[in-house]
C-alpha cells in the first residue's frame, strides 16, 4: 500500500508567529521522520510559506504547499503568485480548484487545467480539488459532476504526468463552518466512480469535508480513499498529530 496522505490547509488563518509555533511543534514531534505509511503535508497562507519552510527544516518529511498559483511563469498579473515563486518559497504542492476559488474567484475547469500543467511543468504536485453542491447531490448527479471536473482539469496529461497528481474530493455541502459531515455510505458511490477512473493512475485520492477525530478512521476505511485533506480539526497541532496517529494505525492494518 502506498502512503496515506494526511494534510491541512490553513486557508486565511494564522499569523506568522502562530504558523511558526505549529510548524515547530510538528517538526519536534516527528523528529525528522514521517509516521510509517503516512505522507504529511501542510498548506499555509502565502505569507507564512517561507516561515513554515524554515521551521520544518531542510529535508523535512512534511510536504509544503500553497493554496493557489497562476498558470503563467511570470508577468503582469497583479496580486497573483506563480508556480516558480511558490517553488522558490519552499512549496512542493499546489492546491488547485478549491470550491471557494471556483465560487468566489472565477476558477473554471479551463483554468484548473492550465494550473495543473504549470505545477507539473515545474516539478510540483498538483492537488486538484473537486466537489459538487447539495443541489447536484440531491439530483443524483454527484459522480458525473466530479468526474467532469477531474477529466477537464487532467485532460491531455501523459501517464507519467497523471501519476504525479493528487485528487481531493471535497463535496461543497460537507465543507466549511456550515458543512454537514458526510456519512461513509454517502461517499461510497463517488469514490467508486473516482476509483474506477483513477486508482493506480494518480498518486492519491483524498477525502476532505468536515473531517474530525471521530470520523477520520471510518473515512480512511472507504474503498479507494488514500488520505484526508483536513480543515479546522488540524489547525490545532494536537488535532493534526492525532490524525497522523490514526492514519499510521490504519496503514499498519
Amino acid at each position: 500500500m502506498s502512503s496515506l496522505w494526511v494534510g491541512t490547509s490553513w486557508k486565511m488563518n494564522k499569523t506568522l508567529a502562530e504558523g511558526r509555533e505549529w510548524s515547530r511543534g510538528l517538526r519536534d514531534h516527528l523528529g525528522g521522520g514521517a509516521p510509517a505509511g503516512v505522507q504529511p503535508f501542510v498548506i499555509p497562507s502565502f505569507t507564512a510559506t517561507t516561515a513554515v519552510a524554515e521551521e520544518l527544516g531542510e529535508g523535512s518529511p512534511v510536504l509544503l504547499g500553497v493554496q493557489n498559483a497562476h498558470w503563467e511563469d511570470a508577468g503582469a498579473w497583479t496580486g497573483e503568485v506563480s508556480v516558480p515563486q511558490a517553488k522558490d518559497a519552499g512549496a512542493r504542492i499546489v492546491e488547485i480548484g478549491h470550491s471557494e476559488r471556483r465560487e468566489h474567484f472565477g476558477e473554471t475547469v479551463e483554468t484548473t487545467r492550465l494550473k495543473v500543467a504549470a505545477a507539473l511543468r515545474h516539478g510540483l504536485t498538483p492537488l486538484l480539488c473537486i466537489g459538487e453542491s447539495a443541489e447536484v447531490k440531491d439530483a443524483g448527479g454527484s459522480s458525473a459532476f466530479i468526474l467532469d471536473q477531474a477529466r477537464g482539469a487532467l485532460e491531455g496529461l501523459s501517464a507519467e504526468e497523471l501519476s504525479r497528481v493528487v485528487i481531493a474530493y471535497e463535496p461543497i455541502w460537507a465543507i466549511g463552518e456550515t458543512g454537514r459531515p458526510a456519512t461513509v455510505e454517502e461517499l461510497i458511490e463517488p469514490f467508486e466512480a473516482l476509483g474506477a477512473e483513477y486508482t493506480g493512475t494518480v498518486t492519491g485520492l483524498l477525502y476532505g469535508g468536515s473531517v474530525n477525530l471521530d470520523n477520520a478512521a471510518g473515512l480512511l476505511g472507504i474503498p479507494h480513499v488514500t488520505g484526508l485533506f483536513v480543515g479546522r480539526t488540524a489547525w490545532e497541532l494536537e488535532g493534526y498529530l492525532e490524525l497522523l496517529r490514526l492514519a499510521e494505525a490504519h496503514a499498519a492494518g
